[in-house]
């Protein structure tokens, strides 16, 4: 699997703080416990659809990541840190993997 982060993607990411690193995303991947969630809010309805999930990195901080999986490469739209209903929202539907 191949990460996209855009350029302005990165810079996103780089202005959040602390900043989230590609790396941050790879181990949020690597560290994953429950399956993705497909975004299904209208405003935010994507082709490929745009997929989510909650893990921590190596360090043990937690992240959203946003993402489109394509063919040959998993399309990274955002990642940060996520708010109590977002926690709520994965930790009663998101599947065991």
């Amino acid at each position: 699997m191949r990460l996209d982060l855009s350029p302005k993607i990165r810079q996103k990411l780089a202005d959040k703080t602390p900043p989230v690193s590609e790396n941050d995303i790879w181990e949020c991947f690597a560290n994953r416990t429950h399956g993705f969630l497909i975004d299904t809010r209208e405003d935010h309805l994507t082709d490929p659809v745009t997929q989510w999930f909650i893990s921590e990195n190596d360090y043990g901080r937690r992240l959203k990541i946003c993402f489109m999986h394509q063919a040959d490469r998993v399309s990274i739209k955002t990642a940060y840190v996520p708010n109590a209903d977002e926690e709520r929202i994965y930790k009663r539907v998101a599947l065991p993997r």
